[in-house]
């Protein structure tokens, strides 16, 4: 099964996205990058080639047993692992310029700490 589905905070992040995009560039160009966020996420969900697997001793969680795996687009990284449905479960979204390291950690920690 295809598709994919959003944590709380990669939710959050790609509504934190459309605004200030839209703020910046209009709404035509915030709507031009959220459809192909999306659409780049259904890609990843239908071709398992495409995604990158993150170390574990990089930033995971040390109690997380799950893989997580990592794909950009654009200027922005986005973190998500496999659901037993198959889909995949987006839980990270954090833009190049970000301390990727310490947001994506705190990002996991809160889905960690809060299952979906």
């Amino acid at each position: 099964m295809n598709g994919y589905l959003f944590y709380s905070r990669a939710d959050a992040a790609q509504n934190r996205i459309w605004i200030d995009t839209a703020e910046r560039w209009g709404e035509p160009q915030a709507n031009k990058y959220i459809l192909g966020l999306h659409a780049h996420l259904e890609q990843l969900s239908k071709a398992k080639a495409l995604w990158r697997r993150l170390p574990k001793n990089l930033v995971a969680p040390a109690d997380s047993e799950t893989s997580i795996f990592l794909s950009r687009y654009e200027r922005h990284y986005i973190f998500f692992r496999e659901l037993p449905s198959g889909k995949i479960g987006v839980m990270s979204i954090l833009h190049e310029r970000m301390d990727l390291p310490v947001r994506l950690k705190e990002d996991l920690t809160s889905i960690i700490a809060r299952p979906r």
